[in-house]
């Protein structure tokens, strides 16, 4: 599938280990300074300071934020009956790193998500950090998502049992388990398939790929299998947990108006528009388009090291309008 990459530490841990570190450093500095007020010493003690504000504000004020972001996306495939459709995305939820004392932030995501009256709730993946279980101390919070035509998700590469040292019977078993826990919780889990959704003799579809990312991670979208059976009139959301496959797959090998995605966290750290994450991602986070087809990135809620700086955790209304 990929190359495993175990994650070896809770969130908490990562994050008291980064705090471990930089007092280490900052006494060690502090020491230097002591000796020597040379401008080398103050220049590592302004950036160790820098270092204390980020660790600070990113994990106990910013990663309790979450921001609201509306957008909209105007078609003029989109059916009449579906003008003013109103979709809520979440994304990478990561529960691992909400259990415990974070979890009331969990539950003010869900209520804000349940205050926007979405038409659907759609959940562009990463649902755990690691195993199955991460997932069951918030399963009451997850079941009180509601919309009219409830909740569709795809999978993200946190989903898959590659972060785990486990022998291949029990990865295939936690796999099975985590899809199995999304079915349970009354969400429609697209895994290279869709859904229809009609209002009256007008339909849309709601369609979803399996993870498919680049390098390391699972390339297992099939675009094909995910849009089976449709014709190039139907307009298409099309949930994909990573934005990478929007320019490999998604635009040229199908017709899909919108596309849904999560996984670059923004980044995490965004400093005056710019981001380690650059580097690596086209669409790092908000609505690109290519002609009349779109994509929207979600910076998502979580991550498994529990800091931000810069890219608030977010979930996106997004109004479909017929153009």
């Amino acid at each position: 599938m990929t190359n495993n990459l175990t994650i070896l530490f809770d969130p908490d841990t990562y994050l008291w280990l980064t705090i471990a570190i930089l007092a280490i450093l900052t006494l060690t500095v502090a020491w230097w300074l002591r000796r020597s007020r040379r401008l080398p010493a103050l220049l590592c003690l302004a950036f160790l300071l820098f270092g204390w504000y980020m660790v600070i504000y990113g994990a106990f004020v910013e990663f309790t934020r979450l921001e609201v972001r509306h957008v909209e996306y105007a078609s003029e495939d989109l059916p009449d009956a579906f003008d003013g459709y109103r979709i809520v995305q979440f994304s990478d939820a990561h529960l691992g790193t909400y259990n415990g004392w974070r979890q009331p932030i969990l539950r003010r995501a869900i209520d804000s998500i349940n205050a926007q009256k979405a038409d659907l709730i759609v959940f562009t993946g990463d649902l755990q950090n690691k195993e199955p279980d991460e997932i069951k101390p918030n399963i009451p919070l997850l079941k009180q998502l509601k919309a009219h035509d409830g909740v569709c998700s795809v999978m993200g590469n946190h989903d898959y049992p590659n972060y785990v040292d486990l022998d291949e019977i029990h990865k295939v078993a936690n796999l099975c388990e985590t899809m199995n826990t999304e079915e349970d919780m009354g969400w429609r889990l697209l895994n290279n398939t869709w859904r229809r959704i009609r209002r009256g003799e007008e339909s849309i579809v709601i369609a979803g790929m399996e993870n498919d990312g680049e390098k390391r991670f699972p390339q297992l979208g099939d675009i094909t299998s995910a849009l089976s059976g449709l014709n190039r009139k139907t307009f298409v959301v099309m949930l994909e947990h990573d934005p990478t496959s929007w320019r490999r797959k998604i635009l040229p090998h199908s017709h899909c108006q919108l596309t849904l995605s999560g996984h670059t966290h923004g980044g995490q750290f965004n400093f005056f528009g710019l981001s380690p994450a650059m580097f690596t991602y086209r669409e790092l986070g908000g609505m690109y388009y290519a002609g009349n087809r779109a994509l929207n990135v979600s910076t998502g809620l979580g991550g498994v090291v529990p800091i931000r700086l810069g890219t608030t955790p977010e979930i996106v209304v997004i109004t479909l309008k017929k153009k």
